[in-house]
């Protein structure tokens, strides 16, 4: 689930249990252990980067 946190900032958190801490490496839930599905992380990947077009923010993209 995707939602925004009390400054306005988008923030993922799991969809079975509502933690918004996860293991990036392993993309599960570090409250429920929960698997974090593909989709939710490109949909909340989207999400943010329509949040900082709408607001301006340029973000250097990761180098590889």
């Amino acid at each position: 689930m995707i939602f925004r946190n009390p400054r306005g900032g988008l923030e993922l958190g799991c969809n079975e249990c509502g933690c918004r801490w996860f293991d990036r490496q392993t993309n599960t839930c570090y409250e429920c252990g929960s698997a974090i599905p593909v989709e939710e992380i490109q949909a909340y990947q989207e999400a943010l980067a329509q949040f900082h077009k709408e607001k301006g923010i340029t973000v250097n993209a990761p180098q590889p």
